[in-house]
């Protein structure tokens, strides 16, 4: 289709309110740029489906995504947004509020809102909670009504205070689909009483995520880091400047055998992958002037706190397919009636972990010119809407999902190795609503056995995660007829029609899955 025609098929669209419509512009505007220079393998590598940008733009002039200093900016204020420091909980959520509007992202509205009771606890000493209750629910309903996407993320935790209750007990209310949230639970700071409100928040809204902060902050410097956007962990004050994915059931594809795949197609298609993101980085760094605005000029972020993200895919697909090519039909056929390959066998997931650590030692040991420490950070990425045929990131393919122990138990000798980010989801029945302290004996099982994040949706519940962003099933059904505010239903629509997200299967916690079970 043509340029000017695509244009006009936007800008006619009955489900498109204007906002959408300039949004929608603005992508075939950057689309239709010429690409920036890369060899020929790497073009062939993102034609043939290996490895893909993320539809980051042909020359990106923002990063990814953006993680802001928020506590610097309310003590400080702004000289470009000509604002005073905030004195009093109404001038710190305005500030914010104004703040959010000038950070970008790869969705062109913030993922990250920051972590919200530690930033606006000095704002609320001495406040009636019943005050700060309304301000909060006022603030939390204007983030969903004027930043309507469900990849804008706030983290809460791992203190108890007043304000992280507070949030908890809104958003368990109001059941928006933004913002998203993530709860930090660390055992030597979080009493169980917080965290089982955050699991039983889960029971009723399928929010929020549980973060393991221990393992995420020993993977940080001492300046923080934010959980952003799905579940991406990335440095406070920095963020990432760009995620390029490899798909791993298209490497497994072009292996002759796991000794070929590990020793030849593996390290060829990383090589490029990190070509990939060199050529992305230097752009963004070097040539946009992304890196000259106020944000970085009043220390809000740091240059050199930014790392691209190595993403990777189809790791179920790519267990099978390899350990096809050694399996005889007699083999097969002897193993019939036995659930079989990965997140089943042991077999499969042993070697699913021997990939992500090939995958670590890979990303650990290749510099690059724009990234953390000089390195880049491995992601399990949650897939995206037009993904058919392969499964998101690590998870177990939707519909063969095993009991939620058992999924726990194959999954998570993974965790260990993805610094920016690993997340499963796990589907629970709805009669977990009866008996909340299952989901809560789960979880701190979950995070026990090294789990990095703690993710559930509730069978029955409208309010579901996608890839780890929020949608409303029934916004989905209404999509086709009437669009939606938010600009994320359009997305999980098209997920659910492609990537089978309907298809989980619901899992009962029985009592003989107990935590022992999973220690």
């Amino acid at each position: 289709m043509l340029l000017q025609d695509k244009l006009v098929q936007i800008v006619t669209n009955p489900q498109l309110s204007p906002k959408q419509k300039s949004n929608y512009l603005a992508l075939e505007a950057e689309a239709s740029l010429p690409y920036m220079p890369i060899s020929t393998e790497v073009n062939a590598a993102m034609n043939d489906g290996v490895i893909c940008d993320m539809f980051e733009g042909h020359t990106p002039f923002k990063p990814r995504y953006v993680l802001p200093d928020y506590a610097r900016y309310l003590q400080q204020g702004s000289e470009y947004l000509e604002l005073s420091p905030a004195q009093d909980l109404d001038e710190a959520l305005n500030a914010l509020t104004i703040l959010y509007h000038h950070v970008p992202s790869v969705t062109n509205i913030p993922v990250y809102l920051g972590q919200l009771d530690d930033i606006l606890m000095p704002f609320v000493e001495g406040m009636d909670a019943d005050a700060l209750y309304r301000k909060l629910k006022l603030f939390w309903i204007m983030l969903d009504r004027t930043l309507p996407d469900a990849f804008m993320h706030v983290n809460l935790g791992p203190t108890d205070n007043i304000v992280c209750r507070t949030l908890l007990r809104i958003d368990a209310e109001l059941k928006q689909v933004a913002p998203n949230l993530t709860f930090m639970y660390d055992p030597a700071v979080t009493p169980d009483e917080l965290l089982q409100i955050a699991t039983t928040n889960i029971c009723q809204c399928s929010k929020p995520h549980i973060a393991n902060y221990p393992q995420h902050a020993s993977a940080f410097d001492a300046c923080g880091f934010g959980i952003v956007s799905c579940y991406n962990a990335l440095p406070l004050a920095g963020g990432a400047n760009t995620l390029v994915r490899l798909n791993l059931k298209e490497v497994a594809l072009k292996a002759t055998s796991i000794n070929d795949f590990f020793e030849r197609v593996l390290p060829y298609y990383c090589s490029l992958t990190f070509e990939l993101i060199e050529a992305r980085s230097a752009f963004l760094h070097q040539e946009s002037h992304f890196f000259d605005s106020f944000l970085v000029k009043e220390q809000l972020i740091d240059e050199s706190r930014f790392a691209p993200m190595f993403g990777i895919y189809g790791m179920a697909e790519a267990v099978n397919i390899l350990q096809a090519q050694m399996t005889s039909e007699t083999d097969k056929s002897s193993q019939s009636n036995k659930p079989t390959g990965y997140g089943h066998s042991m077999d499969a997931n042993q070697l699913g972990y021997r990939i992500s650590a090939a995958l670590d030692t890979i990303v650990k040991s290749t510099p690059v010119t724009y990234g953390y420490h000089g390195r880049a950070l491995l992601h399990s990425q949650g897939g995206i809407s037009l993904d058919k045929g392969v499964t998101p990131g690590v998870r177990i393919p939707y519909g063969t999902e095993p009991n939620p122990i058992a999924h726990i138990q194959a999954l998570a000798q993974h965790h260990q190795y993805y610094t920016a980010g690993i997340s499963d989801i796990l589907t629970i029945d709805e009669t977990v609503k009866s008996n909340p302290q299952a989901m809560f004996q789960l979880c701190k099982a979950a995070l026990e056995l090294g789990f990095r994040e703690f993710t559930a949706n509730v069978a029955s519940n409208d309010l579901m995660r996608v890839t780890g962003y929020m949608v409303k099933r029934s916004d989905i059904e209404a999509f086709k007829q009437c669009g939606s505010r938010l600009n994320t239903t359009g997305l999980g629509a098209e997920a659910a029609q492609n990537t089978g997200i309907l298809q989980r299967q619901a899992r009962v916690i029985a009592h003989e899955h107990s935590p022992c079970v999973v220690k």
